[in-house]
């Protein structure tokens, strides 16, 4: 039994191979790796020995642990971006309502996946990457611009808003993970984001012209 349980193994690797899987299965090592270690956890070897296969294999898919980073980032934003349009869409569909569902499904990202979102801001922010990424980069920037839009005044430059929302959130979530509010920290529903996040409450939504 042990010796066919080991040779489905080998079989299994071989064929997530010839079917051009592997990129996917180490992509999906590196994403585990980081949930359970973090980032000092992921590497190219370990990647691959999670995958089964030679730690010389992750070479032909990616150029160096950056580029095994870039890959888990396109997938991770798919993640973030599914995340912050579906609390958006969950909650309150008035526009300070947006606003806190869009705080809360960010944090709720960080705290569920604060490995990914660690390589998905580790070289450059989300905005920079509206124009300069993929689309899931940009799906998740376009969600807040979305939720911003209706404070942002006729002749204003909108990224003022759209800084003010965001520059909180991250800043929270960052202080949140570091266990500056307790560890365990306090709910998301009862505890010093919503008393945070009230300070949005400042931005006026434009009149319709």
């Amino acid at each position: 039994m042990k010796g066919d349980t080991c040779r489905m193994t080998k079989e299994d690797v071989k064929s997530r191979h010839h079917h051009g899987d592997l990129k996917a299965a180490l992509i999906k090592a590196g994403i585990d790796l980081l949930e359970e270690g973090g980032l000092s956890a992921l590497s190219l070897r370990k990647c691959a020995a999670r995958a089964g296969v030679s730690h010389a294999a992750p070479a032909h898919h990616f150029d160096g642990l950056a580029g095994l980073k870039q890959a888990i980032a396109e997938e991770g934003f798919r993640l973030f971006s599914s995340y912050l349009q579906s609390a958006c869409d969950s909650g309150a569909q008035d526009p300070h309502g947006r606003v806190h569902s869009l705080c809360q499904g960010y944090l709720q990202f960080g705290l569920d996946h604060p490995g990914i979102l660690a390589v998905i801001f580790g070289d450059q922010g989300l905005a920079g990457l509206v124009h300069g990424g993929g689309k899931e980069e940009a799906d998740a920037y376009l969600t807040l611009r979305a939720v911003a839009a209706p404070f942002v005044a006729p002749g204003q430059d909108r990224l003022v808003v759209e800084t003010q929302i965001w520059s909180l959130i991250h800043g929270f979530t960052l202080l949140y993970l570091a266990g500056e509010f307790g560890n365990p920290p306090p709910p998301i529903d009862d505890g010093p984001l919503t008393q945070v996040i009230a300070l949005l409450d400042r931005l006026e939504p434009v009149a319709p012209s």
